[in-house]
């Protein structure tokens, strides 16, 4: 059974979690420097998928100017991709989403990705940049 928890604590195992999913991932599979995956900060909003108490999946939500959520730092651990686990945690965010009445959702995707993201109803937006060296665009979906 899949289930998606989240918080806005550095404390919490939600946090804990998705920095283990987090490591595995980018530190690990595709070079990002450790700095940038720990950020020691409150505010951002944790999401963390979970099958049958296993994490699996994660991202992270930082509210912007005008109530926009940029949803960061999606991440699936290997033996788990291809299951729609990150697709059901990004509807998941969707809907909270909804119902804080947010105007759109924004995330900078790496480019091998936009196809997941366009499934899920995002649209590049805008000219490409680098993140942690590796090509993005930014994507937004808009909810209202």
């Amino acid at each position: 059974m899949f289930e998606v928890k989240n918080s806005n604590k550095l404390d919490s195992q939600v946090y804990r979690d998705s920095l283990i999913i987090r490591e595995d991932v980018f530190v690990k599979e595709q070079g990002v420097p450790i700095e940038i995956e720990i950020e020691g900060e409150e505010g951002p909003k944790y999401y963390c998928g979970y099958v049958d108490g296993n994490f699996v999946t994660c991202a992270r939500v930082k509210i912007e100017d005008g109530g926009v959520w940029h949803i960061q730092r999606v991440a699936t651990l290997k033996d788990s991709r291809g299951k729609g686990y990150s697709s059901s945690l990004l509807r998941s965010i969707e809907e909270d989403a909804r119902k804080a009445k947010v105007p759109y959702l924004t995330l900078g995707a790496q480019d091998t990705a936009q196809d997941f993201y366009k499934k899920l109803g995002y649209e590049v937006v805008g000219e490409g940049f680098l993140d942690a060296e590796m090509p993005h665009h930014r994507m937004d979906k808009k909810l209202v």
